[in-house]
């Protein structure tokens, strides 16, 4: 084979290659929470069958509707919300502290669409009681505790839970 024939598939090859790498980091995505729960099923009932960390990669294999399905680094798959994933390559910094970018009551707070000093204002401003709340907020039950209190009440993952 010549010199040039070479060159030309060896580009070829390069090129075909680049393309590959690039289509495969398209269906790649990023934890962003620092612990995410890799469920059996697409719902937050589903059983949790493995726990990924912040900024670990995984191959995406489907997606219904707010739930991805992932290709499991130690083999296997399963099913992550959508909320936890990006589609960005995310590093953990030398020094930065994954439980430090974000508290659970801020979380909590970003769910009800405030941050700490609008909840600050408005309790200030409406006068009004919040201490039950912010006590409820703080209750966890494990997952087994909720799937009974769920099966007790004849209410299905369809119905209590997925998306």
């Amino acid at each position: 084979m010549s010199g040039l024939k070479r060159w030309v598939l060896g580009g070829w090859l390069l090129v075909a290659l680049t393309g590959l790498a690039a289509a495969d980091q398209k269906n790649m995505m990023s934890v962003t929470v620092e612990q995410a729960a890799v469920r059996a099923t697409p719902s937050f009932l589903g059983k949790i069958v493995a726990s990924l960390a912040y900024g670990d990669r995984v191959a995406v294999v489907a997606e219904k509707q707010d739930w991805v399905e992932v290709a499991l680094p130690q083999g296997g798959d399963g099913w992550l919300h959508s909320s936890a994933l990006t589609t960005k390559v995310v590093v953990l910094q030398s020094g930065q502290n994954v439980s430090q970018s974000a508290s659970s009551s801020e979380v909590a707070l970003a769910g009800k669409g405030f941050n700490e000093q609008v909840e600050t204002q408005y309790q200030d401003e409406s006068h009004l009681d919040y201490t039950w709340v912010n006590r409820m907020e703080k209750i966890v039950f494990s997952p087994d505790v909720l799937v009974k209190f769920l099966a007790e009440g004849g209410i299905t993952g369809d119905q209590g839970g997925g998306n």
